[in-house]
């Protein structure tokens, strides 16, 4: 019976986490735990929708129907997929449409590149095995300012960035220092990104270097060679930036720092990470890791 299985592994999972995998509710569960009944009231479409509504405004568009579903399974909310895809759309609730975006980076220059090592190997078996990291631009009424990030592939969580108002070296470089100094990861770490000059500089290779870190490039031209970091940038301005005007620089700060510090790395679901966020998939699989340690 699912709720034994939950109620076995409490100490192992989060109940709102472990209720959503088996598509049951944490009141059922709870109902179920004082020896009654679980009770699954049934939402009427308007109460139903007005549910979505609310979840869809709270977390800016950033959802479908197969996030949004997981999301109220997640709240103790009993809902179908059917359902949720009928009413998302009929009344047109959809997640931001994605858009495609250029290369902000400039690899028209003469210096050293290095090979493409990681070769779209993206699922690495452990955190703080393969960083990526990419630049992108976002205009504001006071000009343009510029992310970079460091990503980690294992759990996909965003852990370095920097933001500016103009594309130096320095930016990219201060992006990998918060990453490092966040993880502290040991020698052996691989480092892959595009060919911009800002990676191939003589102060982000000397900093890779400090670090211990390999360091890998995409082919030239080729965006799929660090396909997560571009899907991320997608990500983060269909979610945040497409179709807002932001007056300052300040502005598009502070929804950078909501987005990757309070949404996506701690709440946001990722489908690759089994619907789990970066930091969630990184607990469960520390926890996994103490308990092999600890049979062995």
């Amino acid at each position: 019976m699912k709720y034994a299985w939950i109620d076995q592994h409490r100490r192992d999972y989060g109940l709102a986490e472990m209720c959503g995998v088996l598509t049951v509710s944490t009141s059922g569960y709870r109902s179920w735990k004082r020896g009654g009944t679980p009770v699954r009231k049934r939402l009427t479409d308007t109460q139903m929708l007005a549910l979505i509504k609310a979840i869809h405004a709270e977390l800016k568009g950033a959802y479908g129907s197969p996030r949004m579903l997981r999301e109220l399974r997640n709240r103790g909310v009993s809902a179908s997929k059917a359902r949720v895809e009928r009413l998302m759309r009929d009344h047109n609730i959809r997640a931001r449409h994605k858009r495609r975006y250029k290369a902000t980076t400039d690899s028209k220059h003469d210096l050293p590149v290095a090979k493409n090592l990681l070769d779209r190997q993206f699922k690495p078996s452990g955190p703080n095995q393969v960083w990526t990291s990419d630049i992108t631009y976002l205009w504001t009424d006071e000009g343009w300012m510029y992310l970079a990030i460091v990503m980690d592939l294992f759990n996909r969580e965003v852990v370095g960035w920097s933001l500016k108002p103009r594309m130096k070296a320095d930016l990219a470089t201060d992006a990998l220092t918060m990453a490092w100094f966040r993880r502290r990861p040991p020698a052996g770490l691989m480092h892959h990104s595009d060919r911009g000059s800002q990676y191939a500089s003589h102060d982000f290779q000397a900093l890779l270097t400090e670090y211990g870190m390999i360091c890998s490039m995409s082919r030239k031209g080729n965006c799929w060679d660090n396909a997560p970091t571009e899907s991320w940038f997608n990500s983060f301005k269909n979610e945040r930036i497409f179709g807002r005007r932001f007056p300052t620089r300040a502005e598009v700060r502070d929804v950078s720092f909501e987005y990757i510090e309070v949404f996506y790395n701690r709440k946001r679901q990722h489908s690759t990470l089994r619907y789990l966020s970066p930091y969630r998939f990184l607990q469960n699989w520390l926890r996994q890791q103490e308990k092999d340690r600890l049979a062995a």
